[in-house]
């Protein structure tokens, strides 16, 4: 199934060009995540083009050295003028400082401090939505099933109900077999 998802993704033709220029962007402990992998997908199993309404692409990072909002706004400069090119919509978060803006951002409390940024793949409202990749590596902490199979379930390690039934709404109203 890893082979499947990676010849997925890449059949989307931003995610491609975001992981050719992976050196360029020189993330620590960096990720392209979520939306821009599984959307992918879905809109491939829906027939649809592989890019169709994915709003931003999401790239993980995890600094410890400097959790200011400063230094992660440089790399988002950074990381926009490196595919500016693309003319996409990209984030770059660093994992290190979530817990500082988390709660204020979604009303909830984060609970602790990430380690790495394999562990703000892990705590994505939705199970299947856990996915990461770098050149060489895929990261998917509770596998690729779910997300194939369209189930929507709650991940524990963020209990948000609210905040669940949104992002789920969302995802639904996109792509209806969903479940």
């Amino acid at each position: 199934m890893e082979a499947r998802f990676l010849a997925d993704i890449l059949r989307n033709d931003h995610n491609r060009a975001i992981l050719a220029r992976w050196p360029a962007l020189n993330l620590p402990d960096g990720w392209l995540v979520a939306g821009c992998l599984f959307q992918t997908v879905w809109n491939l199993q829906a027939g649809r083009a592989p890019a169709a309404d994915i709003k931003d692409y999401d790239l993980f990072y995890f600094d410890a050295t400097d959790t200011s909002e400063a230094a992660e706004q440089a790399v988002q400069a950074y990381v926009e003028h490196v595919l500016a090119d693309l003319g996409i919509t990209v984030e770059a978060s660093n994992q290190a400082r979530v817990h500082l803006w988390y709660e204020s951002h979604f009303g909830h409390p984060y609970g602790h401090e990430l380690r790495s940024a394999r562990d703000g793949i892990e705590r994505f409202l939705v199970p299947a939505t856990c996915v990461g990749v770098r050149p060489g590596e895929l990261y998917a902490p509770y596998g690729l099933a779910l997300l194939y199979d369209g189930v929507l379930g709650m991940n524990p390690l963020v209990p948000h109900r609210d905040l669940f039934e949104r992002k789920v709404a969302s995802y639904r109203a996109r792509w209806p077999r969903l479940k």
